[in-house]
């Protein structure tokens, strides 16, 4: 029984630790676009990697009678942990698409807000796998905090777009990736309201 709480949640810490790796990946690399091909290759092997967590938990929870925390709520904090993997390298892969090589200071700060929302999650699944609940509702708060800037900065960035940018393509992709990259606070956000059903349901 103890062995396998143990897969559980050392696979929730691994995917939490990808998950940061991740993120600083990206955040580090939108400073330096010189290489988007090799930017994005290197993005999709973060996110196969978790993917390979996702796998190991489908797989424990087919074969495990008892499982540390409800089965509903290990598949609802697989996939939302999985989704911020995939939101950031679909992120990644747009510059590859778009041929994107010119820095940008919005993308700079949306990477910034993803950083401190990935270091948050790590925060919040460390706690719950030292069983430490209720102290999980602080990164929680960090994160519903973190996605009201990312909303505020989608604003300002879209409003800077249409008043600076001429080129319709140029502006079309650019929207797009700011888009994309406050979708992916929002998956970040959606960790914090999983955690929080976990915590509910178990203190």
């Amino acid at each position: 029984m103890f062995k396998k709480k143990d897969i559980f949640f050392k696979t929730f810490e691994e995917m939490a630790d990808t998950l940061v790796d991740a993120i600083e990946y990206f955040a580090n690399g939108v400073s330096d676009l010189s290489d988007v091909t090799q930017f994005a290759k290197t993005m999709k092997e973060h996110e196969s990697k978790g993917d390979q967590y996702v796998h190991t938990i489908l797989k424990e929870l087919n074969k495990t009678f008892i499982t540390p925390i409800e089965r509903e709520d290990i598949m609802e904090l697989t996939s939302s942990l999985d989704d911020v993997l995939d939101g950031i390298e679909a992120c990644a892969s747009r510059f590859e698409m778009y041929n994107i090589k010119e820095k940008d200071e919005y993308i700079t700060l949306f990477g910034d807000i993803l950083l401190r929302s990935g270091h948050q999650i790590k925060k919040a699944i460390y706690l719950l796998t030292d069983k430490k609940l209720l102290a999980i509702r602080e990164p929680n708060i960090a994160l519903n905090e973190l996605e009201n800037q990312a909303d505020d900065l989608l604003r300002v960035s879209i409003k800077s777009l249409f008043t600076n940018v001429t080129d319709p393509i140029e502006l079309m992709k650019r929207k797009e990736i700011y888009e994309m990259l406050e979708q992916t606070t929002d998956y970040c956000e959606d960790v914090a309201n999983t955690l929080e059903s976990i915590i509910m349901r178990n203190s």
